[in-house]
């Protein structure tokens, strides 16, 4: 819808993810959602990330800041810093930007943030605007750590306390848990961030959910009460779905440049459900032992692979195993590749995954069976639902020693591909991929809690002028 200047009666909703690839995208995605229902959609990232944002129809793109313009963001391990210096700096220019609007045509109406970032709430509210919080993982990991927050579950967590609290919730055994909650002095800084989601949330008027209600009814309706977010996912480009966002085939953020040409060349060549797709995100760091491992497995079980492997982890490769790979032409190795394509792609049969939340709700989205390689944090309940709720997929787990072997690995691809479920275990992937179409196709669930959110919009939009309140 074309956004015209004259329009006085625009809602303005500025929107802010947080600063890494798994969090930009899911805000992005629902900011063109916004902008294709006629609202003004305006996404605010740090400077650094701006670069990586393509020309966005009917999106404006501003710039806000981490403090750390000029080089000597905090190494991991440091993400208190990064925060704080986040939070003072970017508060600042949150102000500045609902400033820079206020005496225009389209003055801010509603700020969406990403929950990692509460401070944006509390900016929202001391101009009267409006505010929403985002939270980018699944509604079952939410639920768990809103309780936790709650003091309804307490540290270290145990499984039984999980069906305690959140009485529809499938049984956890322990290994199945969130790892921050499991050992909390190992992750302090991590797990100080999941909570402060939470801090300030009761003075949202919006809370949103990147799920939708087919996959995690049972979940939601018994936390509505302590977390009452509204789900409206799967955050995929519109084409992979209902298609209604004309041109919408990519996220448009991406902070590595994909090799789409050179992986599509190499997929078109291989038969129908014949390619094992291997990516475990744009975070998660192998160790050499497990990266042995799943090159081994790979060669041994003979079939067809594409393996994203970051450059800073090619060290990790058994020797010789690439120039092999390269010679017989049974795998693809890359740097990088455009995850969507490639799971839309007819010859991709199978997704080795780390079970992170966006590529968890992609696989689904796109009906591909998946083998669950989870690390930690939320992709350990993700690789529980991928096998035992969902039933689209089977998690290869760990040995006492934290490494999945090359055997158990073996196993479950061929299980995928050609093993006793995996006829049932397709047909469940076709199911969800058409239950996700169906949540944002027009009177889908996730439609209609958009739709609800715009037309709040519209009815408040004439009367939110964004002053600072005293």
């Amino acid at each position: 819808m074309k956004i015209e200047e004259n329009d006085l009666s625009m809602p303005h909703v500025v929107v802010i993810p947080y600063p890494s690839q798994g969090h930009i995208n899911p805000l992005l995605q629902f900011a063109k959602r916004l902008a294709s229902k006629g609202i003004k959609a305006t996404l605010a990232t740090t400077k650094q990330t701006l670069s990586s944002i393509s020309t966005l129809h009917n999106i404006a793109v501003e710039p806000l800041s981490d403090g750390f313009e000029d080089g000597g963001k905090p190494e991991a391990g440091a993400e208190d810093v990064f925060l704080n210096s986040f939070k003072s700096n970017g508060s600042k220019s949150l102000v500045g930007l609902i400033e820079k609007y206020r005496n225009t045509s389209f003055p801010v109406t509603c700020v969406v943030y990403d929950a990692f970032l509460p401070w944006a709430l509390d900016v929202a509210k001391d101009y009267g605007l409006l505010g929403a919080a985002f939270f980018t993982n699944s509604a079952t990991v939410c639920s768990i750590f809103c309780c936790v927050d709650r003091g309804l579950i307490e540290l270290p967590i145990k499984p039984d306390a999980v069906g305690c609290a959140l009485p529809k919730m499938p049984l956890f055994k322990g290994n199945d848990l969130p790892s921050f909650l499991k050992k909390p002095e190992s992750y302090p800084a991590y797990l100080a961030m999941k909570l402060s989601q939470f801090s300030n949330v009761d003075l949202a008027d919006w809370m949103f959910c990147n799920s939708f209600e087919d996959l995690e009814l049972e979940v939601i309706e018994g936390v509505t009460e302590k977390w009452p977010a509204k789900l409206i996912g799967p955050m995929v480009p519109s084409s992979y779905l209902d298609g209604r966002i004309e041109g919408d085939n990519g996220y448009g953020a991406s902070l590595w440049k994909p090799l789409s040409e050179k992986c599509k060349e190499w997929l078109q060549n291989k038969p129908r459900k014949s390619v094992i797709y291997i990516s475990f995100g744009s975070m998660v760091s192998l160790t050499q032992e497990q990266a042995e491992e799943i090159a081994y497995a790979l060669k041994e079980s003979n079939y067809y692979f594409l393996w994203v492997v970051r450059e800073s982890q090619f060290n990790k490769l058994p020797k010789g195993f690439q120039e092999e790979v390269s010679r017989t032409q049974r795998g693809m190795i890359v740097t990088w590749c455009n995850q969507l394509e490639v799971l839309a792609h007819e010859a991709t049969a199978c997704f080795v995954t780390h079970c992170g939340w966006n590529s968890t709700l992609e696989g689904l989205s796109l009906g591909v069976p998946m083998v669950g390689v989870p690390q930690w944090s939320d992709q350990l309940p993700d690789a529980k639902f991928i096998e035992e709720v969902w039933e689209v997929g089977v998690w290869a787990k760990e040995d006492d020693k934290g490494v999945v072997r090359r055997e158990n690995l073996r196993e479950c691809l061929k299980e995928i591909m050609e093993g006793k479920r995996s006829e049932e275990i397709r047909e469940n992937a076709s199911k969800w991929r058409e239950l996700s179409k169906k949540a944002v196709s027009h009177g889908g669930s996730s439609d209609i809690n958009i739709e609800d959110f715009v037309q709040h919009l519209r009815c408040t939009s004439s009367t939110t002028t964004p002053n600072k309140l005293d």
